[in-house]
């Protein structure tokens, strides 16, 4: 008698006799599966850098993390200028220049217009424009160390949407590729409220208010096209080398349960064979 190979039929006792290897089959056909959606994604759509650990995006949503709190000696009343700046620069034709980094101090100057909102609860709600400044540390938002970093933010009328950031830090500190746009300078001096930024819950003799941050797509550093292809073909590498696991597995048990069987006959022949006697 001879064995036949049956794959469905030896697949099936597989399975049935080893849940252990069918599991293990069934987590690389899985893994393999999901590599092969990834790649395809990838190939059709732009993905964010994970390699930048910081971006705008990333700046603006740990400032919206804290509670901006009115200090006790501060007056709402007291009008002042905006974050202290250098002198507007000019280039060559004239034009003066906002946004600017001074190379001798290794000191960054910046003057954007932001997607940051002021929620409820604002500590100068009777005024229709003013601004908060406020120092916080770079590890406060995530950038770094203790080097200090002084911010002041402008709320203007007809401006609900963005607000007016000024920025001062070490230039090492804040991403320079992909800014916000830059935010036209006020002619106008506005009252300036000091405020402390806490992350903790403000008690009830304090006035606090707190920002909103709205995610914008066009501050967020992509991934670009040569390192997508990079990722996809990496994926697809993946896939059929997981994929040639999961045939060869296939094939180891479905010619298995076939020579056991054959095994297994041949012995029951030999038991079966009449004796000759000599």
């Amino acid at each position: 008698m001879m064995g036949f190979w049956q794959p469905v039929t030896n697949l099936r006792d597989y399975v049935s006799q080893n849940p252990p290897g069918a599991t293990f089959f069934l987590c690389l056909l899985t893994l393999a599966v999901t590599f092969i959606c990834l790649s395809s994604y990838s190939h059709t759509h732009t993905l964010p850098n994970p390699d930048t650990v910081k971006d705008w995006n990333h700046i603006l949503s740990s400032l919206s993390q804290f509670q901006l709190c009115v200090k006790a000696n501060s007056s709402s009343s007291e009008v002042i200028s905006s974050v202290p700046t250098p002198p507007p620069e000019q280039d060559d034709n004239g034009n003066t220049s906002v946004n600017s980094t001074k190379s001798a101090s290794s000191m960054a100057y910046l003057h954007l217009k932001v997607p940051l909102t002021l929620t409820p609860g604002s500590p100068s709600a009777s005024l229709k424009e003013f601004s908060l400044r406020t120092t916080l540390t770079a590890s406060q938002l995530l950038l770094g160390g203790k080097e200090t970093v002084n911010l002041t933010l402008e709320f203007l009328t007809g401006n609900s949407n963005h607000t007016c950031l000024s920025i001062s830090a070490p230039a090492h500190l804040l991403p320079m590729s992909l800014l916000p746009p830059e935010c036209p300078a006020s002619e106008k001096n506005i009252p300036s409220i000091l405020v402390e930024a806490t992350n903790q819950l403000p008690t009830a003799s304090q006035t606090c208010s707190t920002l909103y941050f709205r995610n914008d797509p066009t501050l967020t550093v992509m991934l670009t096209q040569e390192e997508q292809s990079v990722a996809v073909r990496h994926l697809l590498e993946v896939s059929v080398c997981l994929l040639g696991i999961c045939l060869i597995l296939c094939l180891t048990a479905s010619l298995t349960q076939s020579l056991t069987r054959r095994y297994h006959w041949t012995g029951l022949d030999l038991q079966n064979e009449p004796l000759i006697d000599s």
